[in-house]
């Protein structure tokens, strides 16, 4: 499905067919290798379907297909870039097999894997993407539908996702979700492709002008869904500034005294929060009360969840997923001198994406310290530190 995705995409079917067909080897034990390219419906979508089929031994051992993989990657003159996702792509999967099934890659054999289907599959996917540029692009991925239900494979029947899927992507904490069929929705080589191809995991598509979509379709047809892959090449909205992802932790209070609400502060942020803000509200009955807002990390969400319970008696906390456009920060220190007196002060540099300078600021204590000592007002004080700070930046 992702293969015929970037076939949708405009990826040369030429070059995928006779990469794939390069396979055709004695040595490698697949013959008559036959490639099917076809437009097909699912649920009223357009997509792209690509099958392959070959007559062959199905039983390797890890590094035959390691080997396989890589030489026709490299006899292909396939980029750096395609060579060396192919080889991860194959490395993940095999050694995740082999792991399963408690082996050393020279022992552990492999049946659907060694099907003409998994160096088809990582070969023609390392083609379009050379193809059509995109290993010079960031690609993200949302979390991965792995489906769900009973299915049967060469050890017998088991639960959707299949083991080795799961290793794929528990290996790489890469997040999944389940559903939303019974059915095998990711299978260990599309979960190896994706894991060594996303840079980064969102719930949302960052922000960027889509300009191109393209479909790819698997071979059953759900009742539920359209069986169909979908992947979209934009172009980043530039803000000029970096970009994160975060959550947003909320609760409402009505019921809390000050000195609770002022410890619970204090403990989220030494628990790892970004921000802790109070925002006064009136509640049910016209009670007064306040909303304890967080900024905090995807991976601290859980952690400060139990933190804000635990120090409240909130009974519930919302949680949102939310980007965040901001500045690049660094702190640098600089030598100040004012009525003969020298000191080493410490400002904030923050900058946006492209490296200009968008404020400066110094640290509070010590434009305090240093006014103190002159017996100047600290707003002069202040001024004289950030006039100081921009020269100093200037001379970098």
């Amino acid at each position: 499905m992702f293969l015929g995705a970037l076939i949708d995409l405009g990826a040369d079917v030429d070059k995928i067919v006779s990469a794939i067909k390069s396979l055709e080897n004695k040595a490698y034990g697949y013959k008559n290798i036959k490639v099917t390219v076809e437009k097909v419906m699912r649920k009223g979508f357009s997509a792209t379907m690509i099958d392959v089929a070959a007559e062959g031994t199905s039983k390797k051992d890890a590094n035959e297909l390691i080997e396989i993989v890589e030489k026709s990657s490299r006899n292909l003159k396939l980029s750096k870039k395609a060579q060396q996702f192919a080889s991860n792509v194959i490395h993940t999967l095999v050694e995740a097999e082999a792991k399963l099934h408690k082996k050393d890659l020279a022992d552990a054999h492999l049946h659907e894997v060694g099907l003409i289907d998994t160096p088809a599959e990582i070969l023609g996917a390392a083609v379009a993407l050379d193809n059509l540029g995109l290993f010079d692009s960031k690609i993200y991925a949302t979390p991965v539908s792995v489906g769900g239900g009973l299915f049967k494979f060469s050890h017998g029947t088991v639960s959707s996702p299949a083991p080795a899927t799961l290793d794929i992507l528990q290996g790489k904490n890469f997040p999944m979700r389940g559903g939303p069929v019974e059915a095998e929705l990711t299978t260990p080589t599309g979960a190896a492709v994706l894991v060594n191809l996303a840079e980064e995991v969102s719930v949302f598509y960052p922000a960027m002008t889509p300009l191109k979509t393209g479909y790819g379709a698997g071979n059953k047809e759900f009742a539920e869904i359209p069986n169909v892959l979908r992947i979209t090449v934009g172009k980043a909205v530039d803000s000029g500034f970096l970009r994160d992802e975060v959550a947003v932790l909320e609760t409402n209070l009505d019921d809390v005294t000050g000195e609770v609400v002022g410890n619970a502060v204090e403990s989220l942020m030494r628990e790892g929060a970004k921000d802790v803000c109070i925002i006064p509200m009136f509640t049910k009955k016209n009670r007064p009360g306040q909303i304890l807002k967080v900024i905090a990390d995807k991976k601290d969400v859980e952690r400060l969840v139990r933190v804000m319970v635990e120090e409240t008696g909130t009974l519930g906390v919302r949680v949102y997923p939310c980007e965040r456009h901001i500045a690049n920060r660094e702190s640098i220190a600089v030598d100040v001198l004012i009525d003969g007196v020298r000191e080493r002060v410490k400002v904030k540099v923050s900058k946006d994406a492209k490296g200009r300078i968008i404020r400066v600021k110094p640290e509070f204590d010590d434009a305090k310290r240093l006014s103190d000592k002159t017996g100047k007002p600290l707003r002069e004080v202040i001024e004289i530190i950030t006039s100081r700070a921009r020269e100093a930046l200037l001379e970098t």
